[in-house]
Parts: structure tokens; C-alpha cells; sequence
């Protein structure tokens, strides 16, 4: 089963344990972890569906490539984690 993860940086702002199931892609792994928190759907995509410019996915060791439809293919055995992108200047 694919392994969703977020940073203790996002954890502190919302409630968003470590989830695992069955997905296909990543947009099935991030509706999973938005069918336990409805919240979390608004805080990482915006009102087109896409990922927000703020946060970064990365399956395994590399960033996701469809930042819009999330669909990246996941292998059962695939992790994904969720960062919250840093800026400043």
C-alpha cells in the first residue's frame, strides 16, 4: 500500500497523520488523506484542483511531475511526502 507523509511543519497547522491505502496515483493517495481531513484539500490545492505554488510532492526521492492533475503513477510499495516550500529573501 502507498504511504502518504507530511512534514511536522504542515502536522503543526493541521491534523494530518501518516496515511496508507490503495492508490494509483498521487491525486488518489492525496484524497485519501483528504477523506480523513476535509481541511487539508484547501490548504494544498486551490480552487483548480492544482497543487498549490507553496507546497512540493515528492514520490520516493523525486518531485512529482503533474503539478496539476497529480497524476504520477504510484507502485504499491511507493511513498509520498508532502513539504510546505520555503521562501524568503
Amino acid at each position: 500500500m502507498a504511504r502518504i507523509a507530511f512534514t511536522p511543519n504542515l502536522r503543526r497547522h493541521l491534523d494530518c497523520p501518516a496515511v496508507e491505502g490503495a492508490a494509483a496515483t498521487v491525486r488518489e493517495a492525496l484524497d485519501l488523506a483528504f477523506a480523513a481531513n476535509p481541511r487539508l484539500r484547501g490548504y494544498l490545492l486551490d480552487e483548480h484542483g492544482r497543487l498549490r505554488k507553496h507546497v512540493t510532492i515528492f514520490v520516493n526521492d523525486a518531485a512529482v511531475a503533474d503539478r496539476s492533475a497529480l497524476s504520477d503513477p504510484l507502485a504499491p510499495d511507493d511513498e509520498v511526502f508532502v513539504f510546505q516550500a520555503l521562501s524568503g529573501g
